[in-house]
């Protein structure tokens, strides 16, 4: 059993990629003004990242439309990795964001520079924290309606901006008001810092999705306690799950009475999928039974997931 993704919670999420890339857009622009006005090294790392911030929205923007695609005779599975690859972006241009920024404060601290035209840079920079603040929240809406993870990315980026904007305006404050150029350079360099850490939180995230890394052991004790709670089914094994963009894929094989007629098992399966739905909305669902007793095929058993426990009916008694 599939769930598709309703067209609400898709629209949600094309609307708030649209949103993202006129925000960068936005902030490019005043960022570039405020650089030429202030010759700022923290605006200037500011600017290289929000430059990149528009790459990766691109990257998103594009990325949740292919991967709201449904599945064709070349992609049985959907689109849904396509988030991931987009986050995989993400992490590659924040990384080299970082190491440009690291570059030019290093190069400053030790050849400082002054920072003209504070008030206007200071206004910049408030502006920017307001527009990304704004943004976040824009994109919270979304990930709560869809569950997207290249939006989730998208989001883990600008928050970090947020951060990294505050620094900034330490920075500049420092430059043009105290007449200390070098702790400007200091906060180019504290912000390089936070978009390395940063992307390696992305690229943890997107590796686990294209590695096909399990859910939780939390998620597969509720899957398996779902399917449980009907005494009609008497064992949960050779269960498999991963993620695909939103989607939680979800396959197991169950013990069921051999005495069953093919309707009974029907339904009962179809009773098990809709348990499994309500915990995991978004879901592709596939349960193979199994006669109570039999043996199962040694090949199988070895590449399912490791057990945990409430794996039968049994030990769900109190």
């Amino acid at each position: 059993m599939t769930l598709i993704v309703d067209e609400d919670a898709q629209l949600a999420t094309r609307n708030v990629t649209r949103l993202s890339v006129g925000v960068a857009v936005v902030l490019i622009v005043l960022k570039a003004f405020a650089l030429g006005a202030s010759g700022s090294v923290s605006i200037l790392a500011s600017l290289a990242d929000s430059a990149l911030d528009l790459a990766a929205s691109l990257a998103t923007f594009f990325a949740v439309r292919w991967a709201a695609a449904p599945p064709d005779a070349e992609h049985r599975y959907g689109h849904g990795k396509g988030e991931a690859m987009a986050a995989l972006v993400q992490a590659g241009l924040i990384f080299a964001s970082s190491l440009f920024i690291g570059w030019e404060a290093m190069q400053r601290m030790f050849d400082p520079r002054p920072v003209s035209s504070g008030y206007w840079t200071v206004l910049v920079v408030l502006i920017s924290i307001a527009l990304t603040g704004w943004l976040v929240w824009m994109q919270d809406r979304a990930i709560k309606r869809s569950g997207s993870m290249a939006v989730q990315a998208d989001r883990a980026h600008y928050v970090a901006d947020m951060a990294s904007n505050a620094v900034v305006l330490i920075g500049v404050i420092s430059g043009a008001f105290l007449a200390a150029p070098g702790l400007d350079a200091a906060a180019g360099l504290i912000v390089c810092v936070w978009l390395f850490w940063g992307a390696l939180g992305l690229l943890r995230g997107a590796a686990d999705h294209l590695l096909d890394r399990a859910v939780s052991d939390a998620d597969r004790i509720a899957i398996t306690t779902a399917v449980l709670a009907d005494p009609r089914i008497t064992g949960v094994h050779q269960l498999r799950s991963r993620m695909s963009g939103a989607v939680t894929m979800i396959q197991m094989h169950i013990d069921l009475d051999a005495k069953l007629s093919l309707q009974q098992a029907h339904d009962i399966i179809v009773e098990a999928e809709n348990r499994l739905l309500a915990a995991f909305p978004r879901a592709d669902i596939l349960i193979h039974p199994d006669p109570r007793g039999g043996t199962h095929h040694p090949a199988a058993l070895a590449s399912s997931e490791p057990e945990i426990p409430a794996m039968d009916n049994a030990s769900l008694t109190p």
